[in-house]
């Protein structure tokens, strides 16, 4: 069963499903200062956002509360999706998009921040060759980054890398101490 498939539990500290009975998360709080940060970096110079993948909301949260013109949110997950539009109720400058960003993205505009955050996404490995026709000239973007190091796992060029002491809570994901939060300029 892929993890579209997969019925998610939401808590207040995390999103999960199970899975031949281990907990798998998808999202955590821990992750609170590394959303924020890549919020900060994407919003830097204001203008469009885009932001792949919604989960517990929580960089969504820190990229409106940055000086921009819109915002627009690509999410996939039927389990998501509702709780996405709900947040955006409300937020004129913020448009959800509901299915693959990879099926959307021929559609979409550009913008001067994107932030990529998925979990389960068929589609990450088309990434790198999608990334340049989604930015405008001088735009910067970042992902969610798995690697223990600086390792450039999209092979994007470029790329520089800020460090964040973290303490993650016990996760399938990222049980580093320090997180490597990569930046691109186009």
């Amino acid at each position: 069963m892929g993890y579209l498939d997969q019925t998610l539990t939401f808590e207040s500290d995390k999103i999960y499903y199970s899975e031949d009975g281990t907990e798998l998360q998808v999202m955590m709080n821990w992750e609170d200062s590394i959303m924020s940060a890549s919020a900060a970096y994407v919003c830097q110079k204001g203008g469009d956002i885009l932001e792949i993948g919604f989960g517990m909301g929580i960089s969504a949260g820190y990229i409106q509360s940055h000086s921009i013109n819109s915002h627009t949110i690509i999410e996939n997950h039927p389990d998501v999706i509702p709780k996405a539009q709900a947040w955006a109720s409300g937020k004129s400058n913020v448009t959800i998009i509901t299915g693959s960003w990879f099926d959307v993205k021929d559609n979409l505009s550009t913008y001067d921040g994107l932030f990529y955050d998925t979990w389960g996404d068929d589609n990450m490995h088309q990434f790198s060759s999608s990334l340049s026709p989604l930015m405008k000239v001088g735009g910067v973007a970042t992902w969610w980054n798995n690697e223990p190091t600086a390792t450039n796992f999209y092979d994007i060029p470029n790329i520089t890398y800020d460090t964040h002491n973290v303490t993650p809570t016990e996760n399938c994901y990222f049980n580093h101490t320090i997180y490597y939060l990569p930046k691109c300029q186009h």
